[in-house]
C-alpha cells in the first residue's frame, strides 16, 4: 500500500464504486466544485494505492474559500470490510500529518446518517469505528434540517424590532452571544465556553461565521418590546448551500417563541436573496431549537455526528 497525493488523471473521481453511477458522478462533481472554489487543493487529495495499482482509499482536506489552513476532511473512502481498518487508519494519519504541517491545530469530520449526497457516506458504523481508532473524539450529536418545498412560514413576529450589523457593529452581537452561549444546549458551544470563557467563545463563534459568505444587512439583532436585545439572526451561505447559521435567544427571553421568529426571519432574507435551498442544524439535545425549525417549516432529514482530533 502506498499513500500519495492523487494524480491529475485521478481527480476529481478518486475512489469510484462499481455499479454506483449516481454516487460516482455526485462525488466527482462535488470535488470539482471544491477544487474550483479552493476549498481543497490537488495536493490535499490523498489516495491509498493498492498492489494492483487501483485506489483502495481516498480523502480530501477541506477549508473555507480564501483560507489556506485545512479545517476538516471530506470524501473519506476506505475498504470498510478490511479487518482492523488498517488502510483507512494509515490514510487518516497521513492526512492529519499533512494538515498539521499546514498549520491546522484541530481537524474535524462529520458523519451523516442516512447517507446523503454528495458524499454518500455508506457504512456509518465502520466510519465511526475508524475515526475513534484514529484519535478522533465525538464532540456533538446533531440534527440536520432543510426547508420543506411546501413550507408556509409563520407570520412575522411583530414583537421584535430588527436592527442590522451595519447600524450596530460587532459589539452588540458579541454581547448577546456571550450572554447566550453559557446556557446553550449545544455541546460544541458549551465546550468552547468551558475552554475560552463566554466572551472568548462568542468571539470564536462570530469569527467562524464571518468566514462564510453573507451580506452585512442579513445579520440582525431582534429587540423585545422593552427595548432589550432578545435574539440574534445570522443567516449565511457556506460553500454548498444557504444556511440559517445561528439562532441565539437571550436567556431572559427564552420560552416566548423567538427562536421560531429568528428561523423565519433568516429564511425570508435568504429567499429574498435568491436561495432555492436553505438548511440548518442543531444539537440533538436542543429540543426547543428542534421544534423551532419544525414550526418554521423545516424537516429533519438527517442526523450528524461531529468528530475532532487535536493535532
Amino acid at each position: 500500500m502506498a499513500i500519495r497525493p492523487a494524480r491529475p488523471d485521478e481527480l476529481p473521481a478518486l475512489v469510484e464504486r462499481p455499479g454506483r453511477p449516481e454516487r460516482n458522478a455526485g462525488t466527482a462533481a462535488y470535488l470539482a466544485d471544491l477544487l474550483a472554489k479552493k476549498c481543497t487543493r490537488p495536493e490535499w487529495c490523498l489516495v491509498a494505492e493498492g498492489a494492483d495499482g487501483g485506489l483502495d482509499a481516498a480523502v480530501a482536506l477541506w477549508t473555507l474559500p480564501g483560507k489556506d489552513v485545512p479545517m476538516a476532511f471530506v470524501l473519506l473512502e476506505a475498504p470498510w470490510d478490511e479487518p482492523g481498518l488498517a488502510t483507512g487508519r494509515a490514510l487518516l494519519d497521513e492526512a492529519a500529518a499533512l494538515a498539521a504541517s499546514l498549520g491546522t491545530e484541530e481537524l474535524e469530520h462529520v458523519v451523516d446518517s442516512p447517507a446523503q449526497p454528495p458524499q454518500f457516506q455508506e457504512r456509518p458504523d465502520r466510519r465511526v469505528e475508524l475515526l475513534l481508532a484514529s484519535g478522533f473524539t465525538s464532540v456533538r450529536e446533531g440534527r440536520r434540517f432543510r426547508l420543506r418545498d411546501d413550507a408556509e412560514l409563520p407570520a412575522v413576529d411583530e414583537r421584535l424590532t430588527w436592527r442590522a450589523l451595519p447600524e450596530l457593529g460587532r459589539e452588540p452581537f458579541l454581547d448577546l452571544l456571550a450572554a447566550t452561549l453559557p446556557t446553550s444546549a449545544d455541546a460544541r458551544m458549551a465546550a468552547d465556553v468551558a475552554e475560552h470563557g463566554a466572551r472568548g467563545a462568542a468571539e470564536i463563534f462570530l469569527t467562524d461565521m464571518e468566514g462564510l459568505s453573507y451580506e452585512p444587512d442579513w445579520w440582525e439583532l431582534g429587540y423585545a418590546p422593552d427595548g432589550t436585545p432578545a435574539a440574534a439572526s445570522l443567516p449565511a451561505r457556506n460553500p454548498t448551500t444557504a444556511v440559517i447559521g445561528l439562532v441565539g435567544v437571550h436567556p431572559v427571553h427564552r420560552g416566548k417563541g423567538y427562536a421560531t421568529a429568528v428561523v423565519a426571519r433568516g429564511t425570508r432574507l435568504l429567499q429574498a436573496a435568491g436561495a432555492d435551498e436553505i438548511r440548518g442544524d442543531c444539537d440533538a439535545a436542543n429540543i426547543p431549537m428542534f421544534r423551532a425549525f419544525e414550526r418554521a417549516g423545516y424537516e429533519n432529514f438527517a442526523d450528524r455526528q461531529e468528530f475532532a482530533r487535536r493535532l
